[in-house]
Parts: structure tokens; C-alpha cells; sequence
């Protein structure tokens, strides 16, 4: 038994409360990842994991050795990087969570542009709008435009997106323009269904952020599907500049209630655990934080 090697495994299965986790991220059979725990169990002469048909926990024993494993392995992960790290050929492979519609319309010029400079490393991109647990899932970087962080996410501030409303000219020559938030109760509104309360849209009034009700018969989890249907004349939508430029330069859609700004979203790096971030890691968080820097 390698003692490194096994105190990784133990890492990665008390942080991911699963051996078959483990196991896919791996990339090996189930029965090596538990083989691995109970050699490790064996030799320490101590239970670590207590398993049942459901859920693994730690015992007492196996939480006090898990804080220990972490440090040691940081301080190894830090001592091999530190050597001649400014010059060291990035390499390896990053798995990168991208939210669907800002990865590709906005973020997949890096990425290209950071593959093509970056032979050595393997870029695994997963594109989804769902919340992902990063250390289950094996991700090592996640990119989230949102307003609301969790507590204890461990993030880096790369930018801001501006939330625009939009309708286009047809919708607006039938229906009236909306002068105030408030009017949006009386219009047909094309929701964004992932949204913390879809029920309702943020708009700052008088100084302050106010939640006005909305309503509207079709909604969507993809901004680009609602601004679609706004350009279409169906109703007025509230979605990030990144995918309302095109429409607005094109003229499908003008942007309407602009005295009435929506709180900006932030677009945030979220890293997996505040432990020792690997050289390759870094490289690609550095180039998307050049490229999503204000002008």
C-alpha cells in the first residue's frame, strides 16, 4: 500500500460521502477505491468509515485523520509545485463546470484560445445551469454568474454582468411601454425558471433594490430561449447583457425601464476546497480573469 496514494483515496471518499464517487472520478472499479480504505484502515489499526446501505461517515478517529491527511497533503502538493513552478510546462487534466449560455457565447474564445496555448493540459468542459457539487462531481473549477453566493463557497470575483429588460418594438407598438416596474404586473413577462424567486424581478427604486411581481404563460431555463420569444413579440424578458447584445444590436429587441437598473449579477470562479490550487489550475484562472477584466 502506498500511504500517499491511500490517504488521496480517504480524502477524496470523506469529502465526496461516497466510494462509488470516488471510484468514477478515478476512472477504476468501486472494489479498488474500498480496498484501498480498508488497507489504510488496516495498517492504522483504526476504523475511519463507518458504512451503511445509504451513507458513509466518519467515525471520531477517522475526522481527526482526515484534518491531519490534508495538511500533509497539501504540504506535499505545495513542496512539488514550488520547484521551479514559474517555468513548469503547465500540465494535466482540468475538469471546468460552465453555465450553458455565458460558456459558449462568451467564454469559449478563451477557452479555445487557452487550449491552443496550453498543449499539455486536457480541458474536460461540463456546460450545465445546475448548482454543482464540485467535489463530488470531481470538478476542479466552476464558473457561476450569480447574486447569491452559498456559505462557504470559496470563489475569486472575475467580473460583473448588467441584467437588462428587453421587448421588442412589435410588443411594444401592441402592448404599451411598461414606465415603471410596477406596470410589469400587467404585461406578459417571459421568466427565467432558475432564478432564487421567479415569481418576482429585482429592479432598484429610489435608491434600493424592490422585488416586483411578474407574470407570463411561458417560461424557460435558458436565457437565450426567452430572448428568442421576446424577439418574437411574446412578452418583455429580463436577461444578462451577455446574451441581450446580439438581439439589441441587431434591433430584434431595445432595452426598456433603463432608469429602473436590475442588481448586476457577479461572475465568480469557485474552487472545490481552499486547500493547495494545482499549477495548471491557476494558469487557466489567470487567463479567464485577463480576458474577463473590464476595459
Amino acid at each position: 500500500m502506498d500511504k500517499l496514494d491511500a490517504m488521496q483515496i480517504f480524502v477524496r471518499v470523506a469529502e465526496a460521502g461516497s466510494f462509488t464517487a470516488v471510484a468514477d472520478q478515478l476512472q477504476v472499479a468501486r472494489s479498488v477505491v474500498t480496498r484501498q480504505i480498508a488497507a489504510l484502515e488496516k495498517h492504522l489499526r483504526i476504523k475511519l468509515i463507518t458504512r451503511s446501505t445509504r451513507s458513509l461517515t466518519l467515525t471520531a478517529a477517522g475526522a481527526a485523520y482526515l484534518e491531519k491527511c490534508r495538511v500533509i497533503l497539501n504540504m506535499v502538493d505545495a513542496a512539488e509545485s514550488s520547484l521551479d513552478e514559474e517555468n513548469a510546462v503547465p500540465r494535466g487534466r482540468i475538469r471546468l463546470g460552465l453555465p450553458i449560455s455565458f460558456g459558449l457565447q462568451r467564454l469559449m474564445p478563451a477557452l479555445l484560445e487557452f487550449a491552443q496555448a496550453q498543449p499539455h493540459i486536457e480541458l474536460m468542459m461540463d456546460f450545465s445551469d445546475q448548482r454543482a457539487n464540485l467535489i463530488e462531481e470531481g470538478i476542479d473549477l466552476s464558473i457561476r454568474i450569480t447574486a447569491d453566493l452559498q456559505p462557504g463557497d470559496i470563489v475569486r470575483h472575475l467580473g460583473t454582468v448588467r441584467l437588462l429588460t428587453l421587448a421588442s418594438p412589435s410588443y411594444l407598438s401592441e402592448h404599451g411601454e411598461p414606465l415603471h416596474p410596477q406596470a410589469l404586473a400587467h404585461h406578459e413577462c417571459l421568466v427565467y425558471s432558475m432564478s432564487m424567486n421567479s415569481a418576482t424581478w429585482p429592479f432598484q427604486v429610489d435608491g434600493r433594490v424592490q422585488q416586483f411581481p411578474v407574470r407570463g404563460r411561458i417560461r424557460a431555463n435558458n436565457g437565450l430561449a426567452l430572448t428568442q420569444a421576446a424577439a418574437r413579440g411574446m412578452g418583455i424578458t429580463l436577461q444578462p447583457d451577455f446574451i441581450a447584445d446580439p438581439f439589441l444590436a441587431k434591433h430584434e429587441v431595445v432595452q426598456i425601464l433603463s432608469a429602473f437598473e436590475a442588481p448586476a449579477l457577479g461572475i465568480y470562479a469557485v474552487l472545490p476546497s481552499n486547500r493547495y490550487i494545482p499549477h495548471r489550475v491557476n494558469v487557466l484562472l489567470e487567463h479567464l480573469a485577463r480576458f474577463l477584466r473590464p476595459v
